[in-house]
């Protein structure tokens, strides 16, 4: 597999607090990779450290098979970003605004504004003054100078940031052409499960600047599982005969008075007898599905923004 992002166990300080804490996450050719975790859990360190806009305290980034070395830039050219919220000259035209990267980054090919503009859906409001733009039509404005120059990687910081839905699922939308129809990897961050989960190929979720785990989002969904769920009066003696009297140990209690039991799915009638017998009152007893919200709320500590 084609890896052109490595990081290998980046770390950044702050006054002897690490904010990002031996991060390595590996993003291959094609992927749309999410970068899920709170408000301050590290996304964005962590994106500003690949982007060398940040020095790290220690570890190293590959880009394209090669370890990119302080002061090396090269890499770059490859590399389309968007870190945090993005600047414009507001009594500039759209274009007008383009045309300045277009030249500071060494663009020779006019035409590639308005491509970049078609791609992001702006053609028809290339004259107009960005002063006048919404928030989300920044934020198209800025992927649209990000692809200037037709990178192969593309890096968005929280995108959807403070848009409405309408916004979020216009972003939502491009993200996902890019990558289908252009063929630029993506790699972007979000705080919000229920907007990657839509689109991301490969996640990578981060907590208290630590990562918890990197998968494929495929391989994510596999791990729902099926389970029953039992309300009781008394979990303690609920455990003693689950394990006991029916050599059921793929359980667990999770909080007082409700069990989810993983195995013998389809004995929901035999459980419920066994534990009324000894003297418990089942209030509830059905056969549900983990939820992809309950796997990252388990992961996290229940540390996690689901909507």
């Amino acid at each position: 597999m084609d890896t052109i992002l490595r990081t290998n166990n980046l770390v950044k300080e702050y006054n002897g607090r690490k904010a990002v804490d031996g991060i390595s996450i590996n993003v291959n050719k094609g992927d749309i990779y999410g970068f899920l975790g709170q408000n301050g859990a590290g996304k964005t360190t962590t994106l500003r450290m690949i982007m060398g806009l940040l020095t790290p305290t220690s570890g190293d980034t590959y880009m394209f098979g090669e370890q990119v070395r302080s002061g090396q830039y090269n890499h770059y050219g490859k590399i389309g970003s968007v870190i945090e919220t993005a600047g414009f000259y507001p009594n500039l035209t759209a274009r007008e605004n383009l045309e300045i990267h277009r030249r500071l980054m060494g663009v020779t090919n006019k035409n590639y504004i308005e491509e970049a503009l078609e791609l992001t859906g702006l053609a028809d409001v290339g004259k107009k003054r960005v002063i006048g733009f919404s928030l989300g039509m920044k934020q198209r404005l800025g992927i649209a100078r990000a692809l200037l120059h037709k990178p192969e990687l593309l890096i968005l910081d929280e995108p959807t940031n403070g848009l409405d839905p309408v916004g979020i699922k216009e972003i939502r939308k491009l993200i996902v052409e890019l990558s289908e129809k252009q063929n630029i990897t993506v790699l972007v961050s979000s705080h919000i499960l229920s907007e990657i989960q839509q689109i991301a190929t490969r996640i990578g979720i981060i907590n208290a600047g630590k990562l918890l785990e990197e998968i494929e989002f495929s391989e994510l969904e596999k791990k729902n599982r099926n389970y029953i769920k039992i309300c009781v009066d008394n979990d303690k003696t609920a455990s003693f005969v689950l394990e006991n009297d029916l050599g059921i140990h793929d359980y667990s209690i999770m909080e007082q008075g409700l069990i989810r039991i993983y195995e013998r799915i389809d004995e929901t009638a035999s459980i419920n007898t066994a534990l009324c017998a000894k003297g418990l009152a089942v209030s509830e007893i059905s056969t549900k599905t983990d939820s992809l919200e309950d796997y990252f709320l388990k992961l996290t500590g229940g540390n996690f923004n689901v909507n």
